[in-house]
């Protein structure tokens, strides 16, 4: 069974839960600064989530993709095991699920990357 597979089997109940989110590697909402993309690869897709603004995104990839929406400047509600129990600080983690604010939820994250923008890319 793979790392991220054996991570949501063990967090099936809310103390799992609990105690897994202590000590989660990922990347934070707060880690993303103006302009860094974020490159998520999940079971099923790929997405590059630019920060545009504090708590709003331009995504692409995936699901908007497929629906002819990207890139859409979108909200990120946080991480999932796979239920109901969100994690709102983090936009991406092994193992975890991406939930989007038009409730769209992404299949399990298998890697994820921080491209950094630089001051030549800006001006």
């Amino acid at each position: 069974m793979q790392d991220a597979q054996r991570t949501t089997a063990r967090c099936r109940t809310l103390e799992a839960i609990v105690e897994h989110a202590g000590r989660i590697e990922a990347i934070y909402k707060n880690d993303l600064k103006f302009g860094d993309r974020l490159v998520v690869t999940t079971r099923n897709s790929t997405y590059s989530i630019h920060a545009v603004q504090e708590g709003l995104y331009a995504v692409s990839g995936g699901w908007f993709d497929r629906q002819g929406l990207s890139p859409v400047k979108v909200a990120i509600n946080g991480c999932t095991w796979g239920g109901r129990a969100i994690k709102e600080d983090i936009l991406a983690a092994r193992g975890l699920h991406l939930e989007f604010e038009n409730s769209v939820v992404t299949s399990r994250i298998l890697e994820y990357q921080i491209i950094p923008c630089s001051e030549e890319t800006i001006q």
